[in-house]
């Protein structure tokens, strides 16, 4: 028999729940026919759905005293069997009653289909570093109780979590995707190439001293930083979104005008602009990944500061292993082959990726879809 789906999801001074419930079993309990017309039960029974549901789902606090509960959104999926109604209840604990720890009392669909079962779920909570890694195969939700004839209710308890250890995630996460994202690292690894060397009129020339070059080195390196930063807090935020195709042709375009520079300059004295320029797209790429978690205001804000915070780590630790090997060769004779075959291999690179990524956005030129199915949940006032 079809059953229903709980998902719970933590964060925001609340807790959000996507119920799944099927149709034919709901038909029976809500005693409307629902089945007749799919495509018509929202226009018809929305209120009454509504209302429904705010009788038969009651969380409450550990000394009895109810939460609140609205409904915020409801939808019929109509274009396979079973047809499901999907419910977005968001729930909120009393004043001075733990957010983690509470029962949630549940009949729906059960109270009259005695052979009906709802299976609970945690799905995200950031205390128990339990959401989607970007880019990632969701984590299964974790089961925590069933609802079924006579048992009503379920006891969720939470309070083992911290707040470190989802920071601590996402952190860690932030140093994966940097470490895993070859044309980022490569992207900086060009402009850091003639960092040490100064221009002289079309080429490159003597090495530009170990104050000059420490110096340029750090304009490049925060210029890059403030630049991704920027931008992976605005689209993180959900305050600018681009479509990600284009993003990612600019990255790979980026990767080529630094490795061309790295040969020959072409923007002498303007590698700072350049470097905080680019990373501004970069950031954008970062931000795309920040957007998959689902996250409340609060969390999401975390999320952004921890994830950066992993980035920049990467990053720096980067930086510091190759920077004493690209001082120390750019004041060998062997620096200006091993500078040229390393941009011109960048090259090649780049251009390998921007002719894959227009091929891409060529033969799927729509939005692309994201396999995250987590609720937002909204701040509390």
């Amino acid at each position: 028999m079809p059953s229903t789906a709980v998902m719970l999801d933590f964060g925001g001074g609340g807790v959000s729940a996507e119920l799944i419930l099927p149709l034919q079993e709901l038909e029976l309990s809500f005693k409307q026919p629902l089945l007749e017309h799919p495509e018509q039960v929202l226009p018809q029974h929305e209120a009454a759905l509504r209302e429904y549901l705010l009788a038969h789902v009651h969380p409450t606090a550990p000394d009895g005293r109810p939460w609140t509960v609205e409904v915020s959104d409801l939808s019929v999926q109509t274009k396979e069997q079973p047809f499901d109604l999907t419910a977005h209840l968001w729930m909120r604990p009393p004043p001075g009653a733990p957010l983690r720890q509470f029962k949630l009392g549940y009949d729906v669909i059960v109270h009259e289909v005695i052979s009906h079962k709802a299976f609970v779920f945690i799905r995200n909570d950031w205390n128990e570093a339990r959401f989607r890694p970007p880019g990632q195969v969701p984590p299964i939700p974790e089961a925590v109780g069933l609802i079924r004839s006579l048992v009503y209710s379920v006891d969720i308890n939470r309070a083992g979590g911290s707040f470190w250890r989802g920071f601590g995630s996402v952190l860690t996460l932030g140093v994966q995707h940097i470490a895993g994202g070859l044309d980022h690292l490569l992207f900086l690894f060009v402009l850091l190439l003639p960092a040490p060397l100064l221009p002289d009129g079309k080429r490159w020339g003597a090495f530009r001293g170990l104050k000059g070059s420490f110096v340029q080195l750090l304009k490049i390196v925060t210029a890059f930083t403030v630049g991704h930063s920027l931008t992976l807090l605005i689209g993180g935020m959900g305050w600018l979104r681009l479509p990600q195709k284009p993003v990612e042709i600019l990255i790979a375009v980026s990767i080529l005008v630094s490795a061309v520079h790295a040969i020959r300059p072409i923007f002498a004295g303007k590698e700072a602009w350049v470097a905080g320029g680019f990373g501004l797209v970069h950031g954008l790429a970062f931000s795309t990944s920040i957007a998959q978690f689902g996250f409340s205001t609060w969390s999401l804000m975390m999320t952004i500061l921890g994830f950066n915070l992993g980035i920049e780590l990467m990053q720096l630790a980067v930086v510091v292993m190759a920077v004493p090997v690209l001082i120390l060769l750019s004041r060998s004779q062997t620096y200006s082959p091993v500078r040229i075959v390393g941009a011109a291999l960048a090259c090649v690179a780049a251009m390998g990726w921007i002719g894959a990524r227009i091929d891409w956005w060529k033969k799927d030129p729509g939005p692309q879809p994201s396999a995250a199915v987590f609720v937002s949940l909204r701040p509390i006032a």
